[in-house]
């Protein structure tokens, strides 16, 4: 009751600032363009008079489509109820949202859990009446966007194809041969740092160092060849802020090192290595403005997310495990750590191996809580596997063998292809045993009793991107090998899960990287973050495009997890439903090619020509075969949305459901909806697009994107069916 008489108190307190004088000019100009909505305020006595006046006022409008009112009252959803609203019909629901939830309370994580109000009428009603409610300015862009949509005033123009294409002709790969060059000149400035700082003793190596009376040229020679040596970016990876600027050739402006030495003090890690460093630019390429800044911002830190440091907890609940009991899921699990699980038939392995480290950091890392807390670290020696490992690995093992419902492995990190050759090797051979295991002890049981065997292996992977030198004939021959094996006992997908954030880092390396993965058999897909500079107009388009040209199907593209740390790569989920509707929608492969790609994995070796075989055919500049989703913070990944509230601060509040297209644990019928406060206003993120060149009037119709779904799965990714019936009984379960 205390507190509840506390929150009161402080919205009281807000309701009594004044607004600003940019927030006037807005409230002005959303008055003068909505005479309606002015008379309510001004006749309204109270806040409760204008909501009900709104509310009459929607609602008539709302009404006159029956297909709307229904979806807005949830008698209907769904993709096919969605496309039959109207661009009107959107703005109505929305107001309609934000009446039905006014005055209610969120913990807003985004500001450490303080509590966030949702009353966006009242803060119109104060601020016309009194002038007050500390709404600002970004909050009233809002407004004005809003009431222009349901006037129809703004209506929604869909760009075309040519359009699209022309926004992703901007953005090069890094397969441009200007773009090699380039990358030659960082990678000779890099070599030639280093070799002085090994000359000079600064850094010392048994291992990669020079004979006494080597030249110059000799010693540069030498380093080419390192240059194709896994273990050489490992161990001159930069792990400061002052070798980070030295080897950009000192590029880096005074604010950003100043925010760099702010990261280090506080205990953020830095690990780039020589090869992903040399792919940022340091002279800026006339035709190539701006294309290098998805990479650079996973490679230099924002103020938000130093000033997080210490306060980031885990986004998402299952992360948090604490033993013998069950998770956020409702899951048991044999490890507090080496086992994720969020669904049914699928669940993550983490081994004690080099696998729990990365190839280098992002800045969004979703795992940046555990780099906080000390757990995860660039430590590279010490995670070398212990003698226990190899029976605490067939004790993981036995949870998979002995689960009901596991038929999906994925074994990653950290990053699986850091484990090395040996300790790759003995993973897999184990999975395989397990799987023998499991599809023996089926022999015993009766049909509707059968457990679900494995069916597809997948190992998770950004070393194609950050370290394509680890992709070696050794490791190829590992892969193709076990699948071999495993093919035989009936596991029927194998497939590389990477993570190309931008066309720049489809450089010829990572391309014959990922050639050398497909010639073992596996197939490799592509999980894009989509974060604030990998979001704009036509770059993920362009990238799914650059992906399938190397024979990469495009599997994901997710919004940016996390909290304040995260918000400047944050881009919101309305732009993730915008470039679905607008741009992605050219790349949507029509149903009667959806037969011929799910055979795409059974020619892996040809998947590059496959793929332009249908592209072709379906006449498409790319296959939009990933779904825009957000991982969110309860269970499972949607993009099934409805906004629902916005703050003082213009940030929306949205009211996410569960992806009905798939298969969740059953403790979600417990859970409900899912609340998501974005960690910033549409404002500014287009202020933040505009600071990296773009031009905002491009992105116009974001401001009406407020509801969202979730797109159907192709089934290309769907599990094969079994022979037989499997129970329908749940084990490691405990709800």
């Amino acid at each position: 009751m205390y507190k509840n008489i506390g929150m009161a108190t402080i919205s009281h307190e807000l309701d009594q600032i004044a607004i600003s004088v940019k927030s006037h000019m807005l409230l002005k100009q959303l008055l003068k363009e909505n005479p309606n909505l002015e008379e309510i305020m001004r006749n309204a006595r109270n806040e409760t008079e204008a909501l009900v006046g709104i509310r009459n006022w929607v609602s008539e409008e709302l009404i006159k489509n029956t297909d709307a009112y229904k979806f807005y009252k949830r008698e209907v959803n769904g993709p096919e109820a969605f496309k039959k609203l109207t661009w009107k019909d959107c703005a109505s629901i929305r107001i309609l949202d934000y009446i039905d939830n006014a005055g209610r309370e969120f913990d807003d994580l985004n500001l450490r859990g303080e509590k966030a109000v949702s009353n966006p009428i009242k803060l119109i009603w104060l601020a016309a009446t009194y002038g007050t409610g500390g709404a600002k300015p970004y909050f009233f862009k809002d407004m004005l966007q809003l009431f222009r949509q349901f006037s129809g005033e703004c209506t929604r123009e869909f760009p075309s194809v040519e359009k699209v294409e022309e926004w992703m002709s901007r953005w090069c790969s890094g397969l441009d041969p200007r773009i090699i060059k380039l990358r030659e000149e960082n990678r000779e400035r890099i070599l030639k740092i280093l070799i002085k700082k090994i000359d000079s003793g600064e850094i010392k190596d048994s291992k990669f160092c020079f004979e006494k009376g080597m030249s110059q040229e000799q010693k540069y020679l030498r380093a080419l060849k390192w240059w194709k040596d896994k273990l050489f970016h490992l161990r001159f990876a930069v792990r400061s802020p002052d070798l980070l600027n030295e080897l950009l050739g000192n590029s880096l402006d005074p604010d950003t090192m100043k925010l760099l030495y702010e990261a280090e003090k506080k205990g953020i890690p830095f690990f780039v290595n020589p090869y992903y460093l040399s792919l940022l630019h340091v002279r800026v390429p006339y035709f190539a403005i701006g294309v290098d800044l998805a990479i650079r911002h996973y490679v230099v830190y924002s103020k938000q997310l130093i000033d997080e440091f210490n306060y980031i907890t885990a986004w998402e609940k299952e992360d948090e495990v604490k033993p013998g009991k069950p998770n956020a899921a409702g899951w048991i699990l044999p490890s507090s750590y080496n086992i994720h699980r969020r669904y049914p038939e699928v669940a993550i392995l983490i081994p004690d191996t080099m696998g729990r480290a990365c190839g280098g950091l992002c800045a969004s890392c979703q795992r940046m809580f555990e780099f906080q807390r000390g757990n995860l670290n660039f430590n590279l020696h010490k995670l070398k596997p212990h003698q226990t490992w190899d029976s605490k690995l067939r004790e993981l093992l036995d949870y998979f063998e002995n689960d009901s419902q596991l038929r999906d492995i994925l074994i990653t990190g950290g990053d699986a292809l850091m484990s090395s050759d040996k300790s790759l090797e003995k993973i897999l051979n184990a999975v395989y045993e397990m799987a023998v295991r499991k599809k023996k002890a089926n022999e015993k049981r009766k049909n509707k009793e059968k457990y679900a065997e494995i069916l597809r292996v997948r190992l998770g992977t950004r070393l194609p991107v950050y370290l394509p030198q680890r992709i070696t004939p050794g490791l190829v021959k590992i892969l193709k090998e076990f699948k071999r094996k495993a093919a035989g006992i009936g596991i029927k997908q194998f497939i590389i899960q990477t993570h190309f954030e931008s066309p720049m880092e489809v450089t010829p390396e990572a391309r014959d990287a990922t050639k050398q993965l497909i010639s073992a058999g596996w197939i490799v897909t592509n999980q894009l973050v989509f974060s604030t500079a990998a979001s704009r107009r036509g770059h993920s388009a362009k990238l799914r495009k650059v992906m399938n040209d190397i024979g990469i199907l495009n599997y994901y593209t997710f919004s940016v997890k996390g909290y304040m740390e995260n918000y400047f790569n944050f881009a919101t989920n309305e732009r993730a439903v915008q470039e679905q509707m607008e741009e992605k929608i050219f790349g949507n492969v029509p149903e009667k090619y959806h037969d011929k790609l799910s055979q795409l994995p059974n020619e892996p070796e040809l998947l590059s020509e496959n793929i332009l075989e249908i592209r072709k055919a379906a006449d498409r500049p790319f296959l939009a075969t990933d779904r825009n989703v957000l991982n969110l913070p309860g269970v499972g990944k949607s993009l099934t949305f409805r906004t629902i509230g916005i703050t003082r601060y213009g940030r929306r509040i949205l009211e996410f459901d569960h992806d009905p297209t798939r298969t969740h644990s059953p403790i979600i019928k417990k859970m409900g909806k899912v609340i998501i406060i974005e960690s910033k206003s549409i404002g500014e993120y287009l202020a933040q697009l505009e600071d990296m060149g773009e031009d905002i009037t491009d992105y116009e119709s974001i401001w009406g994107y407020s509801i969202g779904e979730t797109e159907p799965r192709m089934p290309l990714y769907e599990y094969p069916d079994y022979e037989f019936k499997i129970t329908k009984e749940y084990t490691n379960l405990e709800l």
